[in-house]
């Protein structure tokens, strides 16, 4: 017959052995802590965190947003709202057909998964390292497309103003327009401005 195995003094492995438990906790205790002293010192975020949202410009000022509304049918928290409008010569924001006139992010229902980035066709919305967005008001939580725009570098022209002479869309689209025109001024915005009231008639 087969002997037995013999008991050695070795201790049994894992929960059933209490000092290796008590070793992890005498091993935590000696570590450096890892506490973030937020805000006094501000986190460095990686280059491609998703923060908020910004609304790009072209070289010469003109707006990429085309207001095709992609990126609210993207979004599945229903956090973005666009309307569209035409541009015509006398008032043109961006190089196309249409540009955005309303845009606005509610950043109460906003998850910041960044499907909106992958949807814009013309790579004007696209995500800053800007994560401090908390506030007391929910009315302050929806950004509108003035708190959106990017600014302005140098040699841009605010919209609206003319596309660059002897240019069209495609030429915007493929970055053969680096800067504005010489000359390039901002054209009246009539749409945003207050309408001439109108004279009465048989008065």
């Amino acid at each position: 017959m087969a002997e037995e195995p013999k008991e050695t003094g070795q201790t049994k492995p894992g929960f059933q052995n209490p000092v290796a438990g008590f070793g992890v906790t005498f091993k935590a205790m000696f570590k450096k802590r890892l506490t973030e002293q937020y805000p006094e010192q501000q986190k460095t975020t990686a280059p491609r965190f998703h923060g908020r949202h910004q609304l790009n410009r072209h070289p010469d000022g003109l707006e990429k947003c085309v207001g095709c509304e992609l990126c609210a049918w993207a979004c599945p928290a229903d956090a973005i709202y666009v309307e569209g409008a035409d541009n015509t010569d006398e008032e043109r924001y961006s190089p196309g057909e249409r540009y955005g006139a309303v845009y606005q992010i509610n950043y109460a229902r906003c998850i910041l998964c960044g499907l909106c980035i992958e949807a814009c066709p013309t790579r004007a919305l696209t995500m800053t390292n800007e994560f401090e967005l908390a506030d007391s008001s929910r009315a302050n939580l929806i950004y509108t497309k003035e708190q959106l725009l990017a600014g302005l570098d140098e040699g841009m022209v605010d919209s609206p103003h003319s596309i660059f002479p002897g240019t069209d869309e495609q030429d915007y689209y493929r970055g053969l327009v680096t800067e504005a025109a010489p000359g390039t001024v901002r054209q009246v915005a009539v749409s945003k401005g207050e309408k001439p009231e109108e004279e009465g008639v048989g008065a």
